[in-house]
């Protein structure tokens, strides 16, 4: 068993996330723990209010909402009575036990897994402890869990599998094929908190990797003038497709005025070193073997976790590069990593290696 645990301020988020997939017959709320009736008995808005009446007892936590994954075995056919009783032992154990609790199973995946929905504010108002949760107490209460209810132990593949490097678990929004607003929903409230970006290009960057982007708008249109930015759905080539979504519609309300309150906090956040440092060792390292193509580059960096966006002008000249890092949730531009690693230096790099490699095959 695996779990993958989630911490934020946002009750109503974590738990419309799960509500959806019950509503798109994905999901099934399995129980409602420390609730005064079952979850057959209740609506959205009185399995919110419960916790939302808890976590009101205390406003200086930053973070009152928990929310974790348990994934299972493939091979692992759990009953929905085993799903619950494994959710309870692992509250227990993790320090969460007398919590109300929602337990959603989805059906979604090639695995069995639940969700877990609770705030970590007890009926005094004092908080339960969250830092290095997973660290300190998850991991322990899984390896337990595996032996009490004899569970496939995780394996070093099955972690890979579940904690591999990749953008956020968020579905690629397709024009057409989702329900665009609540698709577009899912994705800004994944990436618009993990990642670190310090501008709208940055952010773009990543937003691109699930066919979304952050628009102002043409310099002369009324959105850009006022201010406004609305975000608008991609198709495989980047363009644009849909009517835009104006970012005031949004349940966290991702507006300019609010990202830029982002980018500002970002900008400390991501000057860490050893974050460059890893992007720089990844790009060094491809240089040292055979191929030196941009495209064998981005290949490689994929590999690795890490998306590489390359900016072009109408010519199709290459002018800027962005590196979008899924390990660490950081984006930077290639200036910022240093010369060496610019869309000049590195365009030049592979075009001089290109054009001296068909020179010696045809010399």
């Amino acid at each position: 068993m695996v779990a993958v645990i989630h911490q934020s301020k946002h009750l109503r988020i974590a738990l419309n996330y799960n509500e959806h997939k019950v509503k798109n017959g994905l999901a099934v709320c399995l129980e409602a723990g420390f609730y005064p009736v079952g979850p057959e008995h209740l609506n959205f808005h009185q399995k919110l209010r419960r916790l939302e009446m808890l976590a009101e007892l205390n406003q200086r936590t930053k973070h009152n909402c928990l929310h974790v994954s348990l994934n299972f075995d493939p091979s692992e056919k759990l009953s929905d009575d085993r799903l619950r009783e494994i959710a309870s032992v692992y509250l227990e154990k993790i320090g969460f036990g007398g919590q109300p609790y929602l337990l959603y199973k989805h059906e979604d995946a090639g695995h069995p897994h639940v969700h877990l929905v609770t705030t970590n504010i007890q009926s005094d108002g004092k908080a339960i402890r969250m830092n290095y949760l997973g660290r300190d107490k998850s991991k322990t209460a899984s390896v337990a869990i595996e032996k009490m209810f004899g569970l496939v132990a995780a394996d070093k593949k099955q972690n890979r599998q579940v904690f591999q490097v990749k953008p956020v678990d968020a579905a690629r929004v397709i024009y057409g094929k989702s329900e665009t607003k609540q698709a577009i929903n899912n994705v800004l409230v994944k990436v618009l908190g993990q990642y670190k970006y310090a501008s709208l290009a940055e952010l773009n960057a990543v937003l691109r990797q699930y066919n979304l982007a952050a628009d102002r708008g043409d310099e002369k249109s009324r959105v850009f003038q006022h201010g406004g930015l609305v975000y608008r759905v991609l198709d495989v080539d980047g363009n644009k497709v849909g009517v835009p979504i104006k970012a005031s519609l949004f349940f966290d309300k991702p507006t300019l005025k609010s990202l830029e309150r982002k980018f500002e906090a970002n900008k400390v956040a991501k000057d860490e070193p050893k974050a460059k440092l890893r992007l720089k060792n990844a790009i060094d390292l491809y240089f040292l073997k055979g191929d030196k193509s941009l495209n064998g580059l981005i290949g490689a960096l994929k590999n690795n976790g890490i998306d590489m966006v390359l900016r072009r002008n109408e010519q199709g000249v290459l002018y800027g590069m962005t590196y979008v890092d899924h390990y660490s949730k950081i984006v930077f531009n290639g200036s910022a990593l240093g010369k060496a690693y610019s869309a000049m230096r590195l365009g030049n790099a592979a075009k001089t290696w290109w054009l001296m490699r068909k020179k010696n095959k045809t010399g």
